[in-house]
């Protein structure tokens, strides 16, 4: 009897393969139009499917509608993070797929050189993609055993410049706080906090975890008094070099930190402030639904699903 083989195969596509589906904007478009609206072209202004094409030849290219209801003209791109972006959509596949098969990241200034385009355009296009990779978030909660922690971006201060080391403080001064929780086996959730106290905590905390849940910590102080909250907890003591205690551990969340760690130093180097949410949407995303373990085009499909009525202008993206 012959045995049977244990390889598991690759899942993952090569580039070379991507320009073999996509080999140019057309086909591209036609994919968008099926993800989005299945064969039968919606308008995305009153979503009626009672549509045409536009009168006459004013220089409308393929792809371009025209609602019998409302009279506006539309296209696949139209109230998308596509709208008025100049970059043909191969090439935004072509991002896409960098996207979610770079473990760590991508830089804007790689992606520019591999796309084409200026390093301004890949940073807009990587943007609209966090923005895009953040719409799944807080759809449902996490349940049964819960872990988390919390961790926190920002420079070493040897290494700061003598006018920007601060004068005082030490370990998390000056740092960006980012509260996490991950299901074991399951999905995970992180966003910014302004600072990691207990009522901010247990405020957000049955927004994202479900009651009866378990949930797995540190001995932080800012965690005591969610049993009150209709959890149980279970902590064990890094501080005395306990990692794991029976059932209880917080090591999947510390792969999460690790996963994003990864990218903050290895690609990024660094995250302002201000778009430090973004840059942890993009981890999460790749934690969640763009997971190895998927195919490269289901994780490509699943980033597309938060595409759709998500407009991100570039003057929005730089509002202080």
């Amino acid at each position: 009897m012959e045995k049977k083989s244990t390889y598991k195969p690759n899942t993952a596509i090569s580039i070379y393969e991507l320009f073999q589906i996509f080999p140019n904007e057309e086909v591209a478009r036609k994919y968008l139009e099926e993800e989005r609206w299945k064969g039968i072209p919606t308008c995305p202004h009153c979503k009626s499917q009672k549509t045409g094409t536009p009168r006459g030849n004013k220089g409308y290219h393929n792809g371009y509608y025209r609602c019998k209801d409302c009279r506006k003209e539309f296209c696949v791109k139209t109230s998308t993070i596509f709208a008025c972006s100049n970059i043909p959509l191969n090439k935004w596949f072509v991002a896409f797929y960098y996207m979610v098969t770079a473990r760590k990241g991508i830089s804007t200034l790689q992606l520019s050189k591999e796309l084409g385009i200026t390093q301004k355009s890949a940073w807009l296009l990587e943007m609209k993609i966090r923005y895009a990779m953040s719409s799944d978030k807080y759809k449902y909660l996490l349940e049964n055993d819960v872990e988390i922690d919390e961790t926190y971006f920002g420079g070493k201060e040897g290494n700061k410049h003598s006018k920007k080391k601060l004068k005082q403080g030490r370990g998390s001064v000056g740092k960006t706080p980012v509260f996490g929780a991950v299901q074991r086996n399951g999905n995970a959730f992180a966003f910014v906090m302004p600072e990691v106290k207990k009522r901010i905590i247990q405020t957000v905390l049955p927004f994202i975890v479900k009651q009866g849940s378990t949930i797995h910590t540190d001995e932080g102080t800012h965690y005591k008094g969610i049993e009150d909250l209709g959890y149980k907890r279970k902590s064990v003591n890094h501080s005395a070099k306990l990692f794991v205690k029976g059932d209880s551990y917080t090591n999947t969340i510390e792969g999460v930190w690790a996963l994003m760690k990864r990218g903050y130093y290895g690609t990024f180097h660094w995250f302002s402030k201000k778009h430090t949410q973004s840059y942890v949407n993009e981890f999460i995303f790749r934690w969640n639904s763009g997971n190895c373990k998927y195919k490269t085009m289901d994780r490509i499909d699943s980033l597309l699903a938060g595409c759709w009525d998500m407009i991100m202008p570039y003057k929005l993206l730089i509002m202080s």
